[in-house]
């Protein structure tokens, strides 16, 4: 069965408003977390003026498709020099283990190097939805099975009470066509802290898909795992939302043309689209997502249509 989602359009855009000197630009990443009736608090990540990202929030009536509520300081800003989100901080999801709520993210620094070097950290929640850092080391880093680069991290709370987490694995800065491969991977904990890596997850083509980003993973209407994440293909197209199936042995598969979704003849979201993250609210499916600029013209939304 084909679906497709209908745009809504754009949500929230900096441009042209007055922002907080750490959030002058962009808001990538969108994670709405709820507030209250049909209100959530949606999380981004903005920048300053040396392209550091920290995270700001407005909130968001889904049913009226309207900010109802703007914050104009950071709700959580970059590390200090030295920490490993020195230059920036791009969140996940929202999860929960026990009573304790957190946001993992890609905290990641630059060091004058010729790429940046990402690592997972965790923040926690508090129930104002406010956000401090669960630890000044991160949760995963680099090592012998990730030995380059770590990105946007997204778990799931499975029912067989373990967590699965899929995050992003950078294979190499070129693969021989001037892109980088970047990969899924997964990994499972028994307690939502520990960690252990269990290698790729979701298949590549050089080419084709090999430079992917921010999965979000949601159930299927015959509860199966379905994921929507951006990707570029080394063609020199700029991102695209994908979409991947899993089957019941466990395997995912790709497939590109059923994501629903692509870019707009004009306007903010006509050149790329990326960053996606699916939930749902009062039986609707819906879409954040990011167009231009890798969230520079802000981010819209979308809803599914079955």
């Amino acid at each position: 069965m084909k679906r497709r989602w209908v745009k809504l359009g754009l949500v929230f855009s900096p441009e042209g408003i007055a922002r907080h000197p750490k959030l002058i630009s962009h808001a990538a990443n969108p994670l709405p977390v709820l507030l209250q009736g049909d209100v959530y608090r949606i999380f981004f990540s903005g920048r300053d003026l040396f392209n550091r990202s920290s995270v700001g929030a407005v909130d968001f009536d889904v049913v009226k498709r309207q900010i109802v509520g703007t914050h104009y300081n950071p709700v959580f800003e970059h590390g200090a020099l030295g920490s490993f989100y020195s230059d920036g901080v791009s969140i996940g999801n929202c999860y929960t283990v026990g009573e304790k709520r957190y946001i993992l993210f890609m905290g990641w620094r630059v060091s004058g190097q010729a790429h940046w070097y990402g690592c997972i950290g965790r923040l926690l929640v508090d129930r104002n939805l406010h956000l401090t850092l669960d630890s000044t080391d991160p949760l995963l880093c680099v090592d012998s099975t990730d030995p380059i680069s770590l990105s946007y991290p997204w778990v799931m709370n499975t029912e067989c009470e373990q967590f699965q987490m899929w995050y992003g694995s950078t294979l190499s800065w070129d693969a021989g066509n001037g892109e980088m491969l970047h990969v899924f991977k997964q990994a499972t904990s028994k307690d939502g802290h520990v960690w252990v890596r269990k290698g790729l997850a979701i298949p590549y083509q050089l080419g084709v898909a090999q430079a992917f980003s921010r999965p979000t993973v949601v159930k299927g209407p015959e509860g199966n795992l379905e994921m929507w994440f951006s990707y570029r293909s080394g063609t020199g197209q700029k991102y695209r939302i994908g979409f991947a199936h899993q089957s019941s042995g466990g395997h995912w598969e790709v497939l590109l043309k059923k994501s629903g979704i692509d870019v707009s003849s004009s306007g903010w979201d006509s050149e790329m689209i990326e960053y996606p993250y699916v939930f749902d609210h009062l039986g609707n499916r819906y879409m954040l997502y990011n167009g231009n600029g890798y969230g520079k013209s802000g981010f819209g939304l979308a809803v599914l249509d079955s």
